[in-house]
């Protein structure tokens, strides 16, 4: 499957809901590989708080956990959940575990590497919290490293909507 949208993919909520991105359609959209015991997961504080500023805005953040990056997200879809509930007071959508590198890389991942390579031009995801910034008309704008903290995103998603 090679799509020509963004919004022509859907993923499974952390639930077990297939989510099509359709529903999404003219959001600003901020797609984030996560991990429940990395040095980044703090940054769950900072992704919440930049989705309450912007979700009446048309706006919303997406986690897709993955314990591809040194076993930091060894938990249950249902565990994953709790942490992030309960630590970091996670109300933004969140995806099942999933691979962001390797021959069973989600579609939704395949899709962002190949519209915005990293470093040196490399499609592979480096590290968890690598976090991927949608305009409303579905193009890939912007790519951040794990390094950059929700709150220097702010003004690129203030831009885009």
């Amino acid at each position: 499957m090679n799509p020509k949208a963004i919004y022509d993919l859907s993923f499974t909520d952390i639930s077990g809901e297939e989510i099509q991105l359709e529903e999404y359609k003219n959001y600003v959209l901020l797609i984030v590989n996560t991990a429940s015991k990395c040095g980044f997961t703090p940054q769950f504080k900072g992704l919440e708080k930049i989705y309450n500023q912007f979700k009446e805005r048309k706006f919303v953040a997406i986690g897709f956990p993955c314990n591809q990056f040194q076993n930091q997200d060894p938990g249950t879809n249902e565990e994953i959940e709790e942490f992030c509930t309960t630590k970091y007071g996670v109300s933004f959508p969140m995806a099942e575990k999933i691979e962001v590198n390797g021959p069973d890389t989600h579609p939704i991942f395949r899709f962002l590497k190949s519209k915005s390579a990293g470093i040196l031009g490399t499609e592979k995801i480096k590290w968890n919290f690598t976090k991927f910034l949608i305009d409303r008309e579905g193009n890939v704008r912007k790519r951040f490293s794990p390094y950059t903290k929700p709150s220097r995103i702010s003004s690129y998603i203030e831009a885009l909507i």
